[in-house]
């Protein structure tokens, strides 16, 4: 009996890790995002982020199924976002583009983050009306990931405009009801 209630408590201790296992990997995909972005690896880098908002989408339904939400986990999905949907995808888009403006290129590339980081922990500090304050750092994440593909297509300064915008966005008041 000692062994089963041994097992029972492992597994119970691993089910209630679940979600944030999923978070983990999140931000490990951001973090190898970052890495492949630096080393000129970008369409690798692309593809990372992507999969990073998969995780991202999954982890809180896990959550939410298994009735193991907890404090750690909303905090470890903040630090996790910030890393895939603030640092990875300006780092893919700087590389990509906005490296051939300078210091503008830079400070709007360090803007986002910012932005991205005080939406995370506005979101963090405020209750859940099932509504969001500003424009989701995942969202914007991937629109700046997205506006990748478009670099060959639309003029260069078009892309400061959206990291710009995606910016601002997240860090504006408005309300946009959770799906």
């Amino acid at each position: 009996m000692f062994l089963l209630d041994v097992l029972d408590q492992t597994i119970k201790k691993l089910k209630s890790q679940t979600a944030n296992v999923i978070t983990l990997t999140n931000l490990s995909l951001g973090g190898f995002a970052i890495v492949f972005g630096l080393h000129g690896n970008l369409r690798l880098s692309l593809l990372l982020i992507f999969i990073a908002a998969l995780a991202d989408r999954f982890d809180g339904m896990i959550a939410r199924k298994f009735n193991i939400e907890s404090e750690l986990g909303k905090q470890l999905d903040s630090m996790s976002d910030i890393i895939s949907f603030g640092v990875a995808p300006a780092l893919l888009l700087y590389q990509g583009i906005l490296h051939e403006f300078g210091g503008p290129g830079s400070f709007f590339t360090v803007f986002y983050i910012g932005c991205g980081a005080f939406r995370l922990a506005r979101f963090n500090i405020t209750e859940s009306n099932g509504y969001f304050t500003g424009l989701p750092i995942t969202a914007a994440g991937c629109l700046v990931t997205l506006s990748f593909l478009a670099i060959p297509y639309i003029p260069s300064q078009t892309f400061l405009f959206i990291i710009i915008i995606l910016s601002f966005l997240m860090v504006s008041p408005f309300k946009l009801k959770k799906v």
